[in-house]
C-alpha cells in the first residue's frame, strides 16, 4: 500500500491524498461504508460501485470469523471473491464488537476471551490470532487487536487498558511482518491509538504508533460516550503527532458534521454504520439537511427525494412515495434510504476534497454544516 500527500488546505489541517492497493486507488478524503458480515446491509454491490460511488468498504473480523467462518472465506478464496467487491476491503480487528460484550468476555495478557452472541460458544482472541484471521479474509488493510474502553473511563483504567494494548500491538505487529498473505495481494497493518480523552495517554499512544512505521494509522476510542467537542480534542492531539505521509484513519465516526470536522483535522478515512441504520429507520441526510421520511409532512409532497442528489433512486422516488413504504413497512423503503444516505456521504467527502484542492475548504466548510446540519 502506498499513500501520497496531494495537497493540504491552507486554512485548516485538512487533506487530499491517494491511497494505492492492490485492489486499486483511494482518493481521500474518504468515507468507507460497513459491511460487518461481508455485506451492506440492503445493497447490492452493483449498487455500492454504480449508486454510492463507494471506493473501499468494511468487514468485520469477529462477525466473519464467527459466520461464515474461516472454512468457507478461504475455500472461496478471501472476502473479495466471496462477496463480489473487487475494490479495496479494510477489516476491524473485532476489538470493539468484543469490547461491546461486556458481560461475556474477559480481557486477560494473552487476550480477549468471548462468548459468541450467536450460540454463547467460547472463543479466543489473540493479537496473532487476529492478523491470522485477517490474513484468511484477505481484506487490504487489516487492523490490530485493541481493547476500546468507554469514552467515559477514570484515568486509571484507561491508562491499564492503553498498556495492554500497546503490549498487544506490538505482538501483532511482529507477527504480520513474520506472516505472508494468501491470495497473492498485498495487505497493510493499521496499530490504532487509543487513550480514552486523556491528552497525555493520547500522546504516549500516537508516538509509540509512530515509531513502528506502519503504512497507515487509526484513531480509536472516540464515539463512545464523549462530548463531540473531547472527541475533536483528541483527533488534534493525536494528528500533531502521527506522521503527516501515513493515512490517518478515524475509527467510527460519524455523522455528517462529525467528518467534516474530523476532515478539518487531518482525518484521512473514517466509517460508520449510521447512514445505513439511520436510514433503515427513516432518517435521511441530504446536502440541504435531514428529513424523517414517518413524518406526515411527506405524504402529499410528490417532489423528488432530493432533485441534486448523488443516486438515481433521489429522482426516481417522491417524497411521499418513500415515505408511503415507510408506513407500509415496505423492504425497498430501506433500500432506498440506504442507497441515498451512502450516495450522500460518498458524495459529500468528495465534496470536501475538490475544496482541499481547490484550497478553500474551511470556507466552504463552514457554509456545509449550516446547510447539512438542519432539520427539514
Amino acid at each position: 500500500m502506498e499513500f501520497k500527500l496531494q495537497a493540504t488546505d491552507t486554512a485548516s489541517a485538512a487533506r487530499a491524498g491517494l491511497i494505492t492497493t492492490d485492489h486499486g486507488v483511494i482518493e481521500t478524503p474518504i468515507f468507507m461504508p460497513v459491511g460487518t458480515v461481508g455485506a451492506i446491509k440492503a445493497v447490492h454491490m452493483t449498487e455500492m460501485r454504480e449508486q454510492v460511488k463507494a471506493q473501499i468498504i468494511l468487514g468485520n473480523t469477529y462477525h466473519l470469523y464467527l459466520r461464515p467462518g474461516l472454512d468457507v472465506i478461504q475455500a472461496a478464496g478471501g472476502l473479495h471473491r466471496f462477496n463480489g467487491w473487487d475494490r479495496p476491503i479494510l477489516t476491524d480487528s473485532g476489538g470493539f464488537q468484543v469490547f461491546s460484550l461486556a458481560d461475556n468476555r474477559k480481557l486477560t495478557e494473552e487476550g480477549a476471551r468471548f462468548r459468541s452472541h450467536i450460540d454463547g460458544s467460547l472463543h479466543m482472541f489473540t493479537p496473532e490470532k487476529v492478523v491470522d484471521i485477517q490474513r484468511v479474509i484477505g481484506s487490504d488493510i487489516m487492523m490490530a487487536l485493541d481493547e476500546c474502553p468507554p469514552g467515559t473511563s477514570e484515568r486509571s483504567y484507561a491508562s491499564r487498558s492503553l498498556d495492554l494494548t500497546m503490549r498487544w500491538l506490538r505482538r501483532g505487529w511482529k507477527h504480520f511482518n513474520e506472516t505472508r498473505p494468501l491470495y497473492g495481494h498485498s495487505q497493510a497493518f493499521f496499530p490504532i491509538v487509543q487513550g480514552c480523552t486523556f491528552p497525555d495517554l493520547r500522546r504516549r499512544a500516537a508516538s509509540e504508533v509512530a515509531e513502528l512505521g506502519a503504512e497507515g494509522n487509526a484513531i480509536g476510542g472516540l464515539a463512545v460516550g464523549e462530548p463531540a467537542e473531547v472527541m475533536y480534542d483528541m483527533i488534534e492531539v493525536v494528528n500533531e503527532i502521527l506522521p503527516a505521509d501515513r493515512p490517518r484513519y478515524l475509527m467510527g465516526v460519524g455523522t455528517p458534521a462529525n467528518i467534516l470536522e474530523a476532515i478539518e483535522r487531518g482525518v484521512d478515512m473514517m466509517d460508520c454504520v449510521m447512514p445505513t441504520r439511520n436510514g433503515r429507520n427513516g432518517m435521511l441526510f441530504t446536502d440541504h439537511g435531514i428529513m424523517n421520511m414517518r413524518n406526515a409532512k411527506w405524504a402529499k409532497d410528490f417532489s423528488p427525494i432530493q432533485e441534486d442528489g448523488a443516486a438515481d433512486v433521489d429522482r426516481l422516488y417522491s417524497k411521499a412515495y418513500l415515505r408511503h413504504l415507510f408506513i407500509a413497512q415496505e423492504i425497498l423503503a430501506m433500500q432506498i434510504a440506504s442507497i441515498h444516505n451512502l450516495a450522500f456521504y460518498l458524495s459529500l467527502v468528495r465534496q470536501a476534497r475538490q475544496h482541499i484542492l481547490a484550497g478553500d475548504f474551511a470556507t466552504w466548510k463552514r457554509a456545509k454544516l449550516e446547510a447539512i446540519t438542519r432539520r427539514l
